[in-house]
């Protein structure tokens, strides 16, 4: 069942499926920084009310769906999350 996520003037279920690469995809996404990089993107997302419905983080790459609101768009997500 879909769950609908409700501001003042609009009910909604937007989800993104964003994906980024290291540089030359170079495989160093592992151990502590892989722990480290999943700790920012979560705190990342809970100061701008963005719900991570499902995220990985391989060696060489970080694949996220997540559930956000109207308001921001997915590229000023992007931008927040990488920066």
């Amino acid at each position: 069942m879909v769950e609908y996520r409700r501001s003042s003037h609009t009910i909604y279920d937007i989800k993104y499926h964003v994906i980024w690469v290291t540089k030359y995809r170079y495989k160093m996404l592992r151990g502590k920084i892989a722990e480290r990089l999943r700790d920012l993107i979560r705190q990342g997302c809970e100061a701008r009310k963005i719900t991570i419905v499902q995220g990985s983080v391989g060696k060489d790459h970080v694949h996220l769906l997540i559930s956000c609101p109207t308001d921001i768009a997915p590229s000023k997500i992007v931008q927040y999350l990488k920066g």
